[in-house]
Parts: structure tokens; sequence; C-alpha cells
């Protein structure tokens, strides 16, 4: 504690004892013995250092580290480490007589200085860093390296090292690096092929078995190096073997008096070193998180890392995976042969431009082919989804839906830009692989250019506009001032009108927006409801109003798209295999005659039923009141309500029918609904594709087809994500109260 008289305060300085930490966190520091010492604002940290030294017969007054307690506050550690901390603590004691300064050893420093919270310039330690941990971090100890030529490339770590204690525990021994190199450095005459790979073995070594080394000479002709540890007589030396390029150690003392593995020393550990450890795992994990990684390298090697190193580390691991990125383009040909040789009838297809880089790539597997034709309903969902791989490009996916309403993938594409001329080529590869005669439903935005390619490439279909694109261009085009609630109103009107089955309900729901906006009302009739409005729909979309039915298949793409190409679009080929294995085992148990989710719909129906009357008549047409009264045609499959036509199944009239006249409502079912047809979409197996290695060019053999990356790159930095919002859940706008308007207040309003 310190006494002020005139700027002069007594310092109580400690040392040999240990701090306990309390149930509070108050830390209490027991044992050693203690001296006091005459503290200004004059004097120097060197000079302060030497008169404690000699108190306590240190012998380097370098390797002492000072910590103090603030006044009242009993967890946090203040580091002196300059004269100005020692000047600034005379001022932090105020009107206190005394303070407590306690003298730690460096190698003791070392291991307490902990943290849990990402690193900082801060020289606070607080009461949870106090006390010694068997997880140590990853910025507790500066670099160990010198390098005595700074032009010799190979012995210098560019990188900015994430220097880290050892482990402090016997847990530390199960720790995955002390298991596997503990005998990196094996003695004298191991040899290495060169000063990096001996340099890396003794990294690793260092690391096994946890002590700080010091270059005392690195170049490129020899390497000397000592432990950290100034009285530990560990050394290894190591030079050229004579007439070889060889790297051999020729001297080597193995002994460790500072206490080898469970020393208190530190060892290196910098990003690049990470980012190595943990490229394989991207390999397979490209969204493999920081907050995972650092969790790993703790649990793995002992080694606490804050978010921002273990980011680093994994933008690291990314920049030493770029040649596989490029490697994967160049794959492409080969890619493609193999997966249609070992998936005999599948299609995969790839362009590229003028200059060699990457354009498309279609790929619709066999799988997938015969299950859209023979198992699926005539109904394609098109949509689209941005990558985030290092080179950008956009995923065009073509989904269908099965018998029990699960999302079928059907083929996809990778192109490098989502534009017209990428989607004309995209559907032109889907009939080709497709080959269906009938009509088909497809689902899609209504941008002109798809809608110009559907009609063109598949003689006229039916193209249903996706519901959710249109009420955003909707709540886009209003240019009148409209509340946040009006313009949820109007939206939801638009949904209520698209789902209408017949024309009144239709129109009613187009008065509604009228009472709030003509301008609305306009906008829907000349938005084409024959695209979108079931009132007017010529085809069959089973009720399916979104073109993002495949949400299943975007979580795949999200988990893989970071991945080089061809690595992608194996992840998404081992997904849909194993999606196709597992629907083909669980609908193997069922014992109904439809799918589960089509039976529960049915079910509903037929219970609604059995309030409605049915009046008999001659022929295959009858009434049924309820609610309102319905005509039912049972040889059309037809009832006024449209409920039947929209959905292939029967609806709660027909059902009240065949209830009165004998008939099974499974017969008046759509065959795409019967297990017998999901079980028909499943039969085809997907089926593995080996690793593809460029093979070995012969001279006779024409030249193979080089593919390099597209010229769009992702941008530096982290990615901004922006998740898609309902349109009835949008941000509620801000609105003058005075005029009315949108985006301002009354006082930031222009025409007060």
């Amino acid at each position: 504690m310190l006494a002020v008289a005139s700027k002069k305060v007594i310092a109580i300085c400690q040392s040999g004892g240990e701090f306990v930490q309390g149930k509070d966190g108050t830390l209490t520091y027991t044992g050693g013995e203690a001296y006091a010492v005459d503290v200004d604002q004059q004097t120097q940290l060197r000079d302060f250092k030497l008169e404690v030294a000699e108190m306590f017969n240190c012998n380097n007054v370098d390797t002492m580290t000072l910590k103090y307690f603030l006044p009242g506050n009993k967890k946090t550690l203040i580091t002196i480490s300059k004269d100005k901390d020692l000047q600034r603590m005379i001022n932090f004691l105020g009107d206190s007589t005394s303070v407590d300064i306690f003298i730690i050893p460096e190698e003791i420093a070392a291991a307490q200085t902990v943290s849990n919270m990402p690193a900082s310039r801060s020289s606070r330690t607080t009461a949870s860093e106090a006390v010694v941990p068997a997880i140590v971090p990853a910025d507790a100890l500066l670099d160990t390296t010198q390098t005595n030529d700074p032009n010799d490339i190979s012995a210098c770590d560019d990188e900015s090292p994430l220097a880290v204690p050892p482990l402090a525990s016997i847990e530390a021994k199960h720790h995955k690096a002390a298991q596997q190199w503990e005998n990196a450095i094996t003695g004298v005459d191991q040899r290495f092929n060169s000063f990096s790979e001996f340099r890396e073995a003794l990294h690793k070594y260092s690391i096994a078995h946890g002590f700080a080394y010091k270059y005392k000479k690195n170049d490129s002709h020899r390497v000397s190096v000592k432990c950290k540890s100034v009285l530990c007589p560990w050394r290894i030396y190591a030079s050229r073997l004579s007439t070889t390029q060889l790297i051999c150690i020729k001297k080597m003392h193995a002994t460790h008096t500072c206490g080898g593995a469970v020393v208190k020393a530190g060892y290196r550990a910098t990003r690049g070193w990470v980012g190595s450890i943990i490229k394989e795992k991207m390999k397979a994990s490209p969204n493999y998180k920081p907050k995972d990684i650092a969790d790993d390298i703790r649990r793995e090697y002992g080694i606490q890392l804050n978010y921002s190193q273990a980011w680093r580390a994994k933008e690291i691991a990314k920049e030493q995976l770029q040649g596989s990125y490029k490697e994967a383009y160049n794959q492409l040909p080969y890619f493609c042969e193999k997966i249609v040789e070992t998936n005999p009838g599948s299609f995969a297809t790839f362009i590229t431009k003028d200059d060699s880089s990457f354009h498309r790539l279609f790929v619709a597997f066999h799988a997938s082919i015969i299950g859209f034709q023979q198992g699926c309903r005539p109904l394609i969902f098109l949509d689209s989804t941005p990558l985030n791989s290092k080179y950008q490009g956009t995923l065009l996916v073509a989904t269908a839906a099965d018998g029990d309403d699960g999302v079928f993938p059907v083929a996809f594409a990778v192109v490098d830009a989502e534009e017209d001329d990428n989607w004309q080529w995209f559907l032109q590869e889907l009939k080709s692989a497709v080959l269906i005669f009938q009509k088909i439903t497809f689902v899609a935005d209504f941008q002109s250019g798809l809608k110009e390619s559907l009609a063109s490439i598949f003689d006229n279909p039916f193209h249903a506009y996706c519901l959710r694109y249109l009420s955003e261009k909707l709540n886009k085009d209003l240019k009148g001032q409209f509340s946040h609630e009006a313009r949820r109103l109007m939206v939801n009107d638009l949904y209520a009108a698209a789902h209408a089955p017949r024309l009144e309900g239709f129109h009613q729901c187009a008065e509604n927006i009228k009472a709030i906006s003509p301008e609305a009302y306009n906008w829907v009739l000349q938005s084409e409801p024959e695209h979108w409005a079931n009132a007017f729909f010529g085809g069959s979309r089973y009720n399916h109003m979104m073109s993002n039915f495949g949400q299943l298949f975007y979580s795949w793409v999200s988990e893989a798209h970071e991945l080089p190409i061809t690595q992608m679009v194996d992840v998404l080929r081992g997904k849909m295999m194993e999606l196709i294995y597992k629907r083909r085992v669980d609908s193997a148990q069922w014992t109904t005659r439809l799918t589960p989710s089509m039976e529960e719909k049915l079910s509903k129906e037929t219970l609604k039923s059995r309030s409605l009357q049915v009046l008999l008549s001659q022929g295959s047409t009858f009434e049924v009141r309820g609610e309102s009264v319905d005509i039912v045609d049972v040889d059309h499959w037809d009832c006024s309500c449209k409920a039947w036509q929209l959905t292939g199944l029967p609806c709660c009239h027909a059902i009240a029918v065949f209830e009165c006249i004998g008939k099974n409502a499974y017969d008046y079912c759509s065959s795409y609904f019967t297990v017998e047809t999901y079980r028909s979409a499943y039969a085809e197996s997907i089926h593995p594709v080996p690793n593809v290695d460029r093979p070995v060019q012969i001279e006779s053999a024409p030249v193979p087809v080089t593919v390099t990356p597209p010229p769009t790159k992702r941008p530096p930095g982290r990615p901004k994500v922006k998740q898609a919002e309902a349109i009835d859940l949008a941000r509620r706008q801000l609105q003058c109260s005075k005029c009315k308007g949108l985006g301002h207040n009354k006082k930031t309003c222009k025409k007060s």
C-alpha cells in the first residue's frame, strides 16, 4: 500500500505468493514475502525494477512483470510496463496511502495473462485471467522468432504471430497436437528436404512439448535455436548436408531444465498455421464459422483464439485454397465426363467464352429425369439464387413437387450471371433433358426475358407468375402516399385475389384494392391475371403460387456455395442421392393408398362433407347444400367451388356425393398423389462420382479443353447477407403526420 506525501507513495512489493479467487471474483494474494519501496512521479520504471530485483535477488529485471489493483477493485490487475504506467498508478491512487505491487516472473506472467475475451491493446488482466487455466490465449506472449537475414524469405514468417503460452495442465497431454507432433523432431541426424520443412517440424515440436524458442541463427545456410528460458540448456542446430540439398540436425541438447512440457513459456501460432490446420475442414464445410474454428483449435490444440483471429485464419485458409478453385474450373471437362460415365443417361454440359473462361454448366441426373417423368406432376418451379463463391455466379434451379408435396430436384445450372440468354440456354438444356411432350406449367418470375424464352422453347406452356415477385413489384410501383398498413392490406388482397377460385371472388378482392387505391386497382387489372389468378389461369399448378418452392434445395446450396465449382456440384449430387434413397426407404413402409400429406387433406375434406346435404338427381350432376349451394359433376371431376380442379383431390362437396351414391373417394383422386406413383419418382438412384484428376496428356491425344475462372470475383471483405422478408412483414415506414408522406416526419417535412 502507498502512502501519498508530496506526490510520494509507498509501494509494498510482494513476490513468491499466488492469487486465490473468491466466489465473488475478487482476488487475494497469499504467501511470499514483501518489501517497502518509495515511489514518486519522478521514479523511473527501470530504477524501480532494479531496486526490487536487488531485494528479491532476481538476476534479470527484464523477466519481471509488475501488476497492481486499482483502489476498491480487487478483480482487475493493471500491468506496469512503462514509465507512464508507473506515474498513472500514483495518480489513480488519489488519497490512498499505499498500494500493493505484485512482482511476477515472466514465465508465470505469461501463463497468467489469460483472456477469454477478444484480444485488445489494454494492459488489464481481469479476475478470471489471473488464475492459470488449462486453456491459454493466443495473444498472451510476444513473437519468439528472430530472423537474422531479412532477405531470406524461407527463413522469415511474414504473418503477424498469434503467440500463445503452452498447455498448463495434465489435460493438455490429451490434445491432438501433443499426440501427433511429439516426435516431429527426433534428434541428431534427422534430415529434412528444406529449411522451411525443418522450421515447420520445430514449430510443431514446440507446440507438442509446450515450450517457447528463439532463433540465434536463422538464414539460408544454418539454423540455430535455443529455448527461450534464459537458463534452460535446450539447443538445436541444423545445416545443409554437404553435397546435397538436404537439411540435417547436427547438434541437439534435448533436455529442458525449465520444466519441459509443463514450463510456463510460450509458443507461436500464426494465422497461417491456423489456416493450414483448418484448410481441410473448410473443403468439406465452407461455412466453417470463426466461432467453431476457435472452439476446435482450443479443444484440439489447447490454443484459445478470439473471433477476429479465427476469422483472419479462415481468410488465409481460403487463400490457400485458391489453387483448388482455379483448378476446379479446369477439371470441369473431366468432371462432366465422369458424371455421365457413372450415371448413364444424365446430362452434364458446360460452355466457355472465347477467352476460355467459364460461362455455363448444366447438370441433370438420370434419376431426376426419370423420376420427374414417371412420378411428378407436369409442374416445374424455376428460380435462381446467387452464389457466394470466390468467383460469384448464379445458380439456376428447376424443381418439381412429388406426390407428397416434397421438393423434387430436376436440374440445375451454374452461370456467370443471371441474364436472359443464360435463362434461355438453361431452358433449352432442360427441354432436351426432360423430353416431355405434354404441356407443362411453369411457376416462375414474370421478367420479360424468362417469359419470352418459355413461350418460344416449350411451345406456349402455362406460365404462372410467382406471387411473391408480383406482390413485391406492386408494393414498389405504388406511387401514392400510402401508409404501411394500407400497403399491407393491398398486398393481402392481391394474395386473396390470386387464390380465389371463382371470378366473383377475384372481383371482390379487386374492389377491396380499388377502395384503397384506384391506381393499384388498375395495376392489378393490367398485370395479366391470366398468369397468376386461379380464376383465370388455364393450367394446373395445384395451388402452388411461389417459384421459391425448393427451399430444401436452396439450403443445400447455402452449405456448399463457397466450395470450388466441382466440389459444390458434387455436394449437391450427394444431397440428392441421400434424399432419393431416404424417401424410397420411407415410402416402402407406407400402407395407405395416398401419400401421408394427401391422406391428411382428404380426411379433412371428408370431415367437412358430413354436414352437407346432397340432392340426388338423374345422371352425374348433383346439388350440394351447405353454407353455399354447389354443383358437382362426378363424370367430369368438377365442382362449382373449383377446389377439386385446383388441387387434384375431391372437395368436401364431391365426397358428400360419393357417400350418397356409394362411390370411393380414392378413385377420384389424381394418380400423382398415390403411393405407387410416389415410389416411381424415387425408383432410380444417383450414383457416386469418383474424385477427378486431370489425366496425363499423351502426345497423340487431342489437346484438352482449358477452362479458366470467370473474370468476376467476389469483392473483398465479409459479404453482406440480406435475408428476404415476407411483404406483409416489411419494416414499417416512417410517415409524416402533416403531409402523410413516407420516409420523413413532421419535423423534417419540406411542406411545413
